[in-house]
Parts: structure tokens; sequence; C-alpha cells
């Protein structure tokens, strides 16, 4: 006859803590590979479709102020794109490990296994609670745009994203339609509240190169949030 193993209190408490501790070391690796894919994707892609566009809006709007130095401007901006993009590629990879983190610890709150399929999923997620609800109101704006105050557009912009995260939750997760209404309602707050603009809206740019802005943006962040939920679903799998 075998002998009982006894399995006390105390050793249930640091086989639970050493099972949280393996979970959280398995976000936050995937959180970091998945986040420095993806942010290097994110930046190349922004070389090629956003930052052109960037430098054009600046040369119009150092030509609205002095015209006569605008083709100056225009080589001086393209050398500072230069030396910006090890700087952009740097900020986008620890913005994209911070999303990556988001993403995995709702991964492992919603109890379900995690693959590059569910990933796409949390990628089109985070791509409309972090980009799409927002632009909503506040759609991306190029230089020598008149803005509204940028403390207001913060606030609006910071309360859309929760209410966006928290409406969508209901509706996916919750079961009771009383939950789900209260989503769908949380998700129409803030656009029927209106994002705050400025009182005249105008640009120095023209409206074909502010039309190609919003649309590089668009497919941009598409293709970002994309990659990393099935990045981040994908390295889940093979670290578990």
């Amino acid at each position: 006859m075998r002998p009982t193993t006894l399995v006390t209190p105390r050793r249930c408490h640091a086989i639970d803590g050493m099972s949280d501790l393996a979970v959280f070391k398995r976000i936050v690796t995937a959180a970091v590979m998945a986040g420095i894919l993806a942010g290097l994707l994110l930046t190349a892609i922004q070389q090629i479709h956003v930052v052109p566009t960037l430098l054009e809006a600046e040369v119009y709007e150092a030509a609205a102020d002095r015209a006569s130095s605008a083709h100056a401007e225009s080589d001086q901006h393209a050398d500072e794109a230069g030396g910006r993009t090890l700087l952009s590629a740097v900020s986008n990879v620890s913005l994209a490990i911070g999303f990556a983190l988001l993403l995995g610890a709702s991964m492992h709150l919603s109890g379900r296994a995690p693959s590059w399929r569910s990933g796409l999923l949390w990628g089109l997620a985070g791509y409309a609670v972090f980009f799409v609800a927002p632009t909503l109101g506040l759609p991306p704006e190029v230089p020598g745009t008149e803005a509204a105050r940028l403390i207001d557009r913060q606030v609006w912009w910071v309360v859309t994203v929760l209410c966006t995260a928290v409406g969508l939750s209901c509706l996916v997760f919750a079961r009771p339609w009383a939950i789900r209404i209260a989503g769908v309602v949380l998700l129409a707050v803030p656009h029927l509240i209106g994002a705050p603009n400025a009182m005249i809206h105008s640009s120095t740019a023209p409206a074909e190169l502010v039309e190609s802005f919003i649309y590089a943006s668009v497919i941009t962040n598409l293709v970002f949030w994309l990659a990393l939920g099935g990045l981040l679903g994908s390295c889940h799998k093979k670290l578990t």
C-alpha cells in the first residue's frame, strides 16, 4: 500500500504561487517577443506610407509662413526624418509591448486557449478600441491642422477607449441582455458627447494630402494590430 501524500495549505499556496508566476512570465515573454516584431513592422510601414506624407505636410506648414524657403525646409525635414527613424522604432516597439501586455492579460482572463487565430480576433478588438473608436471623433491630423486644446482631446480619447473596451467586453462576454444593452450604450456615449474640435477647422495641407494620410493611418494601424494579435497568440501557444 502506497503512503498517502498530504498536501498542506502552505504547500497549496506555494504551488499556486509558482503557477501564477509561470503564467505571468509567459504573458510577459510573449508580449516582448510579439511587441518587438510588431513594433519593427509598424516602423517599416510608417517609413513607406506615413512619414513621406508627414514630411510633405510639414513643407506646406512651413510654406504658409515662409513660401520662399519651402524647398530648403523640405531638405531639412528629409534629413531629420532619417535621424528620427531609430527613435520611432524604439517608441513603436515600446508601445507595441505595452499593448501586447494588455492583450495577453485579457487573453488569460478570458480563459480561452490562445492561438494565432484567436490572436487575430484580439488584435481586431485592440484596433477597434485604440484606433477606430477614437478616430471616429478625432481623425489623424497632419502638421498645420487647427485642433482643439490638447488636454481636451486627450481626455476624450481616454474616455472613448475605456467606454469602448468595457462596452465590447459586455457585448462579447456577458450573457444577460441588460448588460449587453449597457455595453451598446457605453459604445455610443463618447460619440453622443462629441469629440472636442477647433471652432474653425483648417489645414495648410491640401485636402488630398489629408485624406491620403488618414487612409495610410487606417491601413497601417490595421496591419499593426493584426500582426500584434496573431504574433501574440502564436507566442503564447508555443510557450504553453
